[in-house]
């Protein structure tokens, strides 16, 4: 059962950076090209909460296909420390009050995928510069 695991375990790594930057995206998308339509849609760039759109969607593309990805997951994961730290810390010290355990999810998420690299489903294995076959240990 181990040995059937630890085969598996690049793969769903890469579905795990797959689904991050898909759902992370799509804060993005909302904020910068209005789709799909909430309260945060239409967002000036030159503001804070457009310019983490830019990078959510911009950083969220790169990650979806796996281009640059360490880099792409630092920032991401940095984007949503601030994003804790600044809107939702502030309303409580609970991130189940405050909201932000989405944020604070995201932000380790990305940090994982910073050390873990992108999996063998991404443009970076494929170029050849992460090791496609397994996890480093």
């Amino acid at each position: 059962m181990n040995a059937v695991l630890n085969r598996l375990a690049p793969h769903i790594l890469s579905l795990l950076r797959v689904a991050a930057a898909l759902l992370v995206m799509q804060h993005g998308t909302t904020k910068i090209l209005g789709f799909p339509a909430t309260q945060m849609s239409g967002v000036s760039i030159f503001t804070m909460a457009g310019a983490a759109g830019v990078i959510e969607l911009v950083g969220g593309l790169l990650l979806l296909i796996g281009l640059f990805s360490r880099p792409t997951a630092f920032i991401l994961s940095g984007m949503t420390a601030v994003a804790y730290f600044l809107v939702h810390a502030p309303r409580d010290f609970f991130p189940i009050v405050n909201q932000g355990e989405l944020a604070a999810l995201y932000c380790f998420v990305f940090f994982y995928l910073v050390f873990a690299g992108p999996g063998p489903w991404s443009v970076d294995a494929f170029r050849g510069g992460e090791k496609a076959g397994a996890l480093r240990r």
